[in-house]
């Protein structure tokens, strides 16, 4: 399939799976340009992506981070990066639901993180490795701020504006050992800021994520019901599509931000170019 053009991308996560995004949204601004788009990769064939468009500004979307069975989480990641830097993707928001670390957070908070902490084996993912990746100021402060001011717009509820968000790599929940390993080092928990905060870098795009929490951590505060977790599936969504469109609309493609500075040519260019000095 041919490529398709597009300056800003979301990726899904659990905060919207239930509302179809954005459809769930019912924004009016919101056009469906082309649906069930299948790109060929040099990590194999994409996830289904959904190009639409609000208020003219277009923006490509997928599912759930990619993540399907017999695809491997890293190879997801691969294949979704590799499309929006071929479509001219500049601006990147992720959403999606996360565990408690912090015994303050309680399910229904939202965090806008300006930090991660890599527990993953994921470690090794990236394109071709042409570029020193510096992870100074990993989330975009732009799109943070608009997450931050929008969220504060929709939601009546708890937002806090900073936090680390620890990755762990699932598919399962982390033990209470491993929470409490965490303990001082981590606010949220989740499994998928990593590796895709690397990937936009390494794109040159702009990068930060919206998470709703949707449970405590083992062995913080209480045992978490997942009748609960299912509630703020799906009675949240909407809002968080919302909270997304938003952002979008009040964001430029070309932002005044650090992160484009922050992506240097390799000084081991010549491990990864085999025709270098040749």
């Amino acid at each position: 399939m041919d490529m398709v053009q597009a300056e800003y991308a979301v990726i899904g996560g659990s905060g919207t799976l239930s509302s179809n995004f954005p459809l769930g949204a019912k924004d009016s601004g919101v056009e469906i340009l082309e649906d069930n788009l299948v790109f060929d990769t040099p990590y194999g064939q994409s996830p289904y992506f959904r190009l639409f468009s609000v208020d003219g500004k277009r923006v490509l979307t997928c599912r759930m981070h990619g993540w399907r069975a017999g695809v491997s989480r890293a190879d997801a990641s691969r294949q979704i990066f590799w499309v929006f830097r071929e479509a001219g993707v500049k601006r990147i928001i992720s959403e999606g639901g996360v565990g408690t670390v912090n015994h303050l957070l309680d399910p229904r908070d939202f965090v806008i993180p300006d930090d991660y902490l890599d527990l993953s084996v994921r470690k090794d993912v990236g394109l071709e490795g042409r570029y020193l990746l510096i992870m100074r100021d990993a989330l975009c402060s732009e799109i943070r701020e608009e997450l931050i001011k929008l969220t504060k717009e929709e939601f009546d509820g708890r937002v806090f504006t900073r936090g680390t968000y620890a990755v762990t790599d699932g598919r399962h929940f982390e033990s209470p050992a491993e929470i409490a390993m965490m303990k001082g080092h981590a606010d949220i928990v989740g499994q998928s800021i990593c590796p895709e905060v690397y990937l936009a870098r390494e794109i040159g795009a702009c990068y930060a994520g919206l998470y709703f929490v949707v449970n405590y951590g083992e062995g913080v505060v209480k045992e978490w019901s997942h009748k609960e977790l299912e509630d703020i599936f799906y009675d949240d969504a909407p809002m968080i599509s919302r909270i997304i469109l938003n952002a979008i609309r009040h964001l430029d493609a070309d932002g005044k931000c650090v992160c484009k500075s922050l992506r240097k040519e390799t000084l081991l260019k010549s491990i990864y170019d085999p025709t270098d000095g040749k």
